[in-house]
Order: structure tokens, then sequence, then C-alpha cells
């Protein structure tokens, strides 16, 4: 009798260089996700050594890092680092958590075409808030401030998912034939549009019929 393939364990890399809110996040993190393990970095160097390392599910990270131990913090330097991880790791889920979300709108054309869940988290708000975005990110959504989302820009091949879905009743998988995409391709778009549409998870709300919705007020499907 062969034995049951074992479920790996989720492992959740967090950085951040203060050591108060580094162990606060991590502890909120294990009560969540017992059985995840989990990795820190205080700097941008460790948290690349980490990464090649671990190679992790989700990073949790903090914008305002130094780039090597004893060095000051600075925020261009998380901002390189999310540069380069999303071009390294394209389906790497990452939650941002930060007082200087912001800075992030530099980003904003490789957070669209960044393949994993892509989340972000005020440092000010309570460390429920994180919990969400940091499900949101392991589902592989993308969730963005309200003020990165200024006027209604979708791209093109994402109204083409809309149209197929809701005007031509197309599953997943046929959307992706008519487009000579990947499935995965296509569920990247679907967290695009959502993100953009803002519409994310409700406990007892289907998330697709909620996106139709807001598509047909906004005018994007007939």
């Amino acid at each position: 009798m062969s034995k049951p393939d074992l479920v790996p364990k989720q492992r959740i890399l967090v950085v951040d260089d203060h050591e108060a809110v580094l162990n606060g996040t991590v502890s909120t993190l294990k009560q969540q996700y017992s059985d995840a393990d989990l990795f820190t970095a205080q700097d941008a160097e460790m948290a690349r050594q980490q990464i090649e390392a671990t190679h992790p599910d989700l990073v949790v990270m903090d914008l305002s890092i130094p780039e090597t131990a004893g060095e000051a913090a600075r925020t261009e330097v998380g901002i390189q680092l999310l540069r380069t991880l999303m071009q390294q790791y394209p389906s790497l889920n990452i939650v941002v958590q930060s007082a200087y979300v912001k800075a992030l709108v530099r980003l904003k054309p490789a957070i669209n075409a960044h393949e994993g869940g892509f989340t972000i988290a005020d440092k000010s708000l309570p460390l429920r808030e994180m919990l969400t975005k940091v499900d949101w990110a392991l589902q592989g959504l993308v969730y963005t401030p309200r003020d990165m989302r200024t006027g209604l820009e979708l791209k093109p091949e994402w109204v083409n998912v809309l149209k197929l879905a809701f005007e031509a009743g197309l599953q997943d998988k046929a959307i992706a034939l008519e487009l000579n995409v990947s499935e995965r391709t296509v569920r990247h778009y679907w967290t695009q549009v959502q993100d953009a549409l803002d519409v994310y998870p409700e406990p007892g709300k289907n998330i697709r019929i909620q996106t139709e919705l807001r598509a047909r007020e906004e005018g994007l499907i007939d």
C-alpha cells in the first residue's frame, strides 16, 4: 500500500530591520500558520541569501530596510529589492508591510506584470489586516491601495477576459485558448482586473459575480 503524498510545508520569509516589529510579525504569522516554516532577515543582503536558500512561498517585507547590517534603513533599498525579486521570481507571493506604501507607485508596471500574489499592508493598520493581505497573497491575489489606482486603467487583454467570460460565457480554459495564453496567465489577468475594479474576497460572496457586477457598472461590458 503506497503512502499518501505529504503536503509540503509553507515557507514564509519576514524582512524587517526593527527587531520588535519582526518578532511581532513572526509571532502573529505562527498563530495563523502554525505548520509553516518561518525565516527572518533584517537587511536586503540577508533577504536575498534567505530567498536563495529557502525558496519561500511568501515574502512579507518592509520597504525601509538597510542594504547590509549596520547601514541606515532606506526606502529605496526596499524598492530595489522588490524590483529584483519580481524580475527573478515572477511567481513569488509578496506582502509589503510598510509605512511608506506610497513609494510603491514607482513599481506599478512591475506589480501589474508580476504573476504571483502581491498585496500591500500599511503598518499603521491592525495586525489582522496584515493577515488578510497574507491570505490574499497566498491565494495569488493582488491588492494595491486606492490611491495607487487613480483612474480606471485596464489593459486590453484584461478587458478581453471580461468580455469572453461574461459576454461569451467562456471558462478560463477556453479563454486561454481564445487568447493563445496559458490558464495561469488568464488567472493573473483576473487578479489584475479585480484589483483595478476594487473587488476582493468577501465571505459568502462569489468574487467572479462581484467582478461582473462592477465591470457592468463601469461600462466595460454590455
